[in-house]
């Protein structure tokens, strides 16, 4: 059972989520901290902010996603990602892998995070300088 698997739209602490991971039995604890950035290379402007939504069922899928990731590498998992406007610097989504190897718990945290950005029900909107918007990461 993951230790921790949310979607919120609260402020997301990387502190918070390396204690749900930590434990006596594990050596290493690996981490990953998603951030807004002020550009998409695919995006003609300076981005300002991301607008993030999510389906009723993500955070099922989220948690579905960690604890077979879980299963999977030996691993203790808390992944939140967060949903609402964002601007840039902000955190989006915090990752953290508690293992008794690094090995694991670097490759637990990637495939987390990977499968997460990949198949949770989560878009998101780009909003620009100038105003315009679009969405990015339909399906």
């Amino acid at each position: 059972m993951p230790a921790l698997a949310a979607v919120t739209a609260s402020s997301l602490s990387l502190d918070a989520h390396v204690a749900a991971v930590s434990s006596p039995r594990h050596g290493a604890v690996a981490t990953f901290v998603g951030m807004v950035r002020d550009h998409d290379p695919s995006v003609v402007g300076e981005v300002t902010h991301l607008e993030y939504s999510a389906h009723p069922d993500a955070e099922a899928v989220l948690a579905r996603i960690v604890a077979e990731v879980e299963d999977a590498y030996g691993a203790v998992l808390a992944v939140t990602h967060r949903v609402g406007l964002l601007g840039v610097g902000d955190v989006a989504i915090v990752g953290a892998a508690g293992a008794g190897h690094r090995a694991q718990a670097f490759e637990a945290c990637r495939e987390a995070v990977e499968r997460v950005k990949a198949e949770v029900p989560i878009w998101k909107r780009e909003i620009l300088a100038d105003g315009s918007h679009t969405w990015v990461g339909l399906r």
